[in-house]
């Protein structure tokens, strides 16, 4: 029998899409096949939370490609395919309907899951929990005819969605463990300042509190019940509490798992024939001498551009910075950088906090580790070569308005400002 040629990737997403464009582009011709579970073809999910559930941009525009694309590159897209079983040495994937199909190369981009909350009344009709298309689509329903929203996690996903329901109208209640919404990702600094922001919107912020059960009639949530007993009633209830890497299909095969699936700079994972991208991939990065595991839209997008060309032999390694971005209201921002909970010495503010427009910097021992844009622009490239210099840096200089970024990293002059 010969061997077989043809790539096969696992997931449907951003990631898979982007994996099996770079295929094409870098002139691999042989078979590739696209194994998505949900019934629609890959779409970008960032627009689930922001400009889609707000109704600002319409449902085509949060796919990656036109329907047409997969057939014009011979990409054999398989959606609603599950698969079920990774046979490493025999160079297969086991789909649900018992099926096989082997492969000289295996890229898993199975992506990541909502957590669940572990209290009663958790599965309730009125409780949504945002990661598809489809989930979107029924919270978008429920933020139009809810009166009353509660919102359970700080997260990034809590605070986009308690967003877009102050934006249609709802009162919204937010409910976080921590003491302030994303304080284990960004400091108590800056946090305090997106705080801020939603209850100068006019939502109910609940911080350093516990959830002990999601209350309902007749089937349907009708609150939140809190641990010290307090009530919040709510129409529906949004459940953003994070996400779990999809690690279960590469654990059964044997594959090094932790924190996600174990990946080198090149994507690759315990066995040489597969590789991993996107949600799922706790990835040796070589600038920062460590595995991270990165759940954000730009990693989804690049990552795999990485993955493909390792997968033809190419000799890359994934070194991006780690990027984010969010809009809330009337703040957008861009985050470049990594931070570990509590891995900074200092803060410094470039701007205005009190009219949020400013650059908030991360550092440790005098070194900028991360960099937040808050409604200034254009300013991500600068920051990027300041996180990727590793060199000491001057606060004052860094906090100062009339010396540009560019020149922050340059010899100081003591003549100029």
């Amino acid at each position: 029998m010969a061997a077989n040629t043809g790539f096969v990737i696992v997931g449907a997403g951003l990631a898979g899409a982007k994996a099996v464009q770079t295929l094409r582009e870098e002139g691999f011709d042989g078979p590739v096949v696209l194994l998505g579970e949900e019934s629609e073809r890959p779409y970008e999910r960032p627009p689930l939370s922001k400009g889609y559930l707000l109704g600002k941009v319409e449902r085509e525009t949060v796919y990656v490609h036109a329907p047409q694309w997969y057939a014009e590159h011979d990409i054999d897209l398989r959606l609603g395919a599950t698969v079920t079983a990774i046979d490493p040495a025999g160079h297969e994937v086991t789909l649900a309907d018992g099926s096989r199909i082997g492969y000289a190369k295996l890229l898993l981009t199975t992506g990541s899951s909502p957590r669940r909350v572990p209290v009663p009344g958790a599965d309730l009709d009125g409780v949504h929990y945002l990661r598809r298309l489809a989930d979107s689509d029924r919270i978008k329903e429920a933020l139009g005819s809810a009166s009353r929203i509660a919102v359970i996690g700080a997260g990034w996903i809590g605070l986009e969605t308690a967003a877009a329901a102050r934006a249609a109208g709802g009162e919204v209640t937010v409910l976080g463990t921590a003491e302030l919404p994303l304080l284990r990702v960004l400091g108590r600094e800056v946090s305090q300042i997106f705080a801020a922001l939603h209850t100068d919107h006019g939502v109910d912020l609940r911080c350093g509190v516990q959830v002990a059960e999601i209350t309902g009639d007749a089937g349907r949530a009708t609150g939140v019940l809190l641990a010290d007993g307090s009530r919040v009633d709510a129409d529906a209830v949004i459940v953003g509490v994070g996400i779990t890497p999809n690690t279960q299909l590469a654990r059964a095969a044997g594959l090094d798992v932790g924190n996600g699936i174990r990946v080198d700079a090149h994507l690759r994972t315990s066995h040489p024939d597969i590789y991993t991208a996107g949600d799922v991939a706790n990835a040796f990065h070589p600038l920062l001498g460590k595995h991270i595991r990165v759940e954000h839209w730009a990693n989804a997008l690049n990552q795999p551009q990485t993955a493909a060309k390792a997968m033809l032999g190419r000799d890359v390694s994934y070194d991006r910075v780690p990027y984010f971005f969010t809009d809330q209201y009337d703040l957008g921002m861009e985050y470049t950088g990594y931070v570990e909970p509590g891995g900074y010495d200092q803060v410094v503010f470039r701007g205005r906090t009190d009219t949020r427009e400013f650059i908030a910097f991360w550092l440790a021992e005098g070194r900028v580790l991360a960099g937040m844009n808050v409604n200034v622009w254009d300013v991500a490239d600068p920051i990027r070569a300041l996180v990727t210099s590793g060199k000491p840096v001057d606060p004052t200089r860094l906090a100062d308005l009339d010396v540009p970024l560019s020149d922050i990293l340059g010899p100081h002059d003591p003549t100029r400002r």
